[in-house]
Order: structure tokens, then sequence, then C-alpha cells
């Protein structure tokens, strides 16, 4: 039974992290709204998050491999022959992009894990947060491809980043927000938004997980096919979310994302309202 619950958490993982609506918000309120605990203890609960996180890492290194290998590339080149070509530009910005939500993720840690978790601020940030995306969509000028990618655009996107270590804001629903109003093209918005979140979301993964091979207990006897399962259900439902959701971006808006978002939100606060 627990296994069939990480599988369902790691496929929650995958469609969520990718699609802008939440998926810290997701695994908090499906966990709250079914009484799932798939490890007993608070602390091992957020190291599975973590797992699940890597295998959506893994998922976005799968699709953007070769990008990925062009952007390294692309940055070191940058040292001795500038900027100036739209893949070195693409590079840099999204180094730049990675620094706010870093200084963030560091200086907030404590903040993120004990006030902004509860399932009513993550219906509100569900709904508020919505609004956001669909003026973003509705008036941005959707012009701007990837390669016109600047260091300011980075910068811009990588602050709203920071934003969504709240859960409930959607990572990828925010840097979305903000790459619209910056003037980029839905698809474009959401690559960039998925490139800016490869060294976040690797970094998180690759810290937390050094804790483990640092302290090899911390893991209960038998809890391994746990993690392993859910990390794989995160990384096959993540690949196969990043290249549906692209396509539909390239002739579809982003309002059907808005009015679940909201609809949900709405449920939340009236069930979490009544419970309470």
């Amino acid at each position: 039974m627990e296994l069939i619950r990480a599988a369902i958490l790691g496929i929650i993982q995958g469609l969520t992290e990718f699609l802008p609506i939440s998926s810290s918000g997701h695994l908090i309120l499906v966990r709250e709204a079914l009484g799932w605990k798939v490890l007993a203890d608070q602390h091992l609960n957020k190291m599975f998050d973590v797992a699940l996180h890597a295998g959506t890492f893994l998922a976005l290194v799968a699709y953007f491999r070769r990008d990925i290998v062009r952007l390294i590339v692309a940055f070191f080149s940058g040292f001795t022959r500038g900027i100036s070509d739209p893949e070195r530009r693409l590079a840099w910005g999204i180094a730049v992009g990675t620094v706010p939500a870093a200084i963030a993720g560091v200086l907030g840690e404590k903040v993120i894990e004990e006030k902004l978790g509860t399932p009513a601020l993550i219906a509100l940030e569900l709904m508020i947060f919505a609004l956001l995306l669909w003026v973003a969509d509705q008036r941005g000028r959707k012009r701007r491809g990837i390669d016109s990618a600047t260091l300011n655009d980075g910068f811009v996107i990588g602050v709203a980043q920071a934003l969504a270590l709240a859960p409930g804001v959607s990572r990828s629903g925010i840097t979305m927000t903000a790459g619209l109003a910056r003037g980029m093209t839905r698809e474009t918005a959401a690559r960039f938004s998925f490139l800016l979140s490869i060294p976040i979301v690797g970094g998180t993964a690759a810290y937390s997980l050094l804790g483990l091979v640092r302290h090899p207990g911390a893991l209960p006897s038998g809890s391994a096919p746990m993690f392993l399962v859910g990390m794989l259900a995160a990384v096959g439902s993540g690949y196969l979310c990043i290249r549906c959701f692209l396509g539909y971006l390239r002739k579809h808006t982003l309002t059907p994302f808005v009015i679940y978002r909201i609809l949900l939100g709405a449920a939340l606060l009236a069930w979490f309202g009544l419970r309470g």
C-alpha cells in the first residue's frame, strides 16, 4: 500500500512541477486531505519530497540534455568572448536568475517551513497567483522567442522564482507569469522557466541527498523502495508532462489552468473552513 501511495505522489509531483499549478502545494494538500503519511517521521517526509524533486530534475535533464550541454559550453565561452551571442546570453541569464531563489532559500528556510505551508494559505496563493498568470497571459505581447532572452529577463524571472518557495505559488506558474509579462511567447516562457529550474531543483536535491550519504542511518530499514518508486514515478510523469505541455502551449492559452487553480483554491477554503 505504501508503495502505491509513493507512486501516486511521484506522479502528482511529476505533473504539477511543470504545470503552473504548484507541486509542493498539491503534495501537502493530498496528504492533508487523505491523511497520507508515507513515512511516519516529518523529517523523513521532507526527505521523500526531495527524492520526488530529484525525479523531476532527472526528467528535466533527460528532456533538455542537448540544451544543457550547449548552455554549459556557451556559459564558459562567455568569459572570453562576451555574451552578445543569443545562446551565451541565455546561459548567463539562467545563471543570474538562479541567484535570487538560492539566496531566498538559504535565508528564508525556517519561515517557509513554519509559516507558509498551511492549507488555507496555499489555497489563497493558488487563487491570487492564478489571477496574475491570467493577466500576464491575456495582456502580454507574446512576441519574443528564446533567442531574445537577456540578463534582465533572467534577473526578473529569477526574482519571481524566489517567490515560489511558498507552497501554492507554483514555480512554473510565477516564472511563466514573469516571462509573459516580459513579452515572451507562452512556449518560450515555459521553456525558460524549465531551464531556469534545473540549477535550483538539482542543487536542492543534491544538498539533501548529500545529507543522506553523510548520515546513512537516517533512512529506516525498508524505506528505500518507497523513495525509489516515488522518484521513478516522478521521472516518467515529469518527462511526459514537459513534452506535452510545451506542445500544448504552441496553440492554446493558460486559461484552463487559471480556472482550475481558482476552483481548487475556493473548494479548499470551503472544505478546510468547514473542518475547522
